[in-house]
């Protein structure tokens, strides 16, 4: 098992746009693999390669029992949204209302770089939006309205983790999207 460090908020690599994955080869396989150890042990039901210190566009998932990958995802995405408690692995312990689309299709590849399409509603859909924003440097704070971003700011503020300089695997109390993305 490779389980690695969940890199927490205030990383700047939480901030940085990946690079698009070029070389389809072992080391792209074993970041598959370190992702997929890391978020199943956290538990998350999705994990982003930035968030394991990476920059690269590469996203494992765990949802409703189907566990996969996306690399160099794009999203299409419907104009119905739902707003749900969403949390995040870099964010222990926290949740907050985000509105989501209802569906999400993400096309790109697998590790092996033949191309998929994964398409999802509700859970599966919020899960690729999530972990696509954190390969393009956006955490889903940056999608509330500036009240609700305020009160999330102070509930980061007042967290037992926020400051830490060391990037650490949180552990979540179940595997549930407001819980543990």
């Amino acid at each position: 098992m490779a389980v690695k460090p969940i890199r927490l908020f205030g990383d700047p690599v939480l901030r940085t746009p990946a690079e698009p994955v070029k070389d389809f080869d072992k080391e792209l396989r074993q970041l598959v693999k370190d992702l997929t150890d890391t978020m199943i042990d956290a538990p998350g039901v999705g994990l982003a390669a930035p968030q394991l210190g990476v920059g690269l566009r590469v996203f494992t998932y765990y949802v409703d029992d189907r566990l996969g990958h996306v690399v160099n995802p794009t999203l299409d995405l419907s104009d119905e949204q739902e707003t749900d408690d969403e949390g995040c692995l870099s964010l222990p312990g926290l949740a907050f209302p985000t509105a989501r689309a209802v569906r999400a299709v993400a096309k790109g590849f697998n590790m092996h770089g033949e191309p998929i399409t994964l398409e999802g509603t509700h859970l599966l859909a919020r899960c690729v939006q999530h972990e696509t924003d954190h390969l393009d440097g956006v955490i889903f704070i940056d999608r509330m309205d500036p009240e609700q971003r305020k009160a999330a700011m102070k509930a980061i503020r007042q967290s037992e983790w926020f400051g830490d300089t060391t990037p650490v695997v949180k552990e979540s109390p179940h595997r549930t999207f407001g819980k543990a993305i």
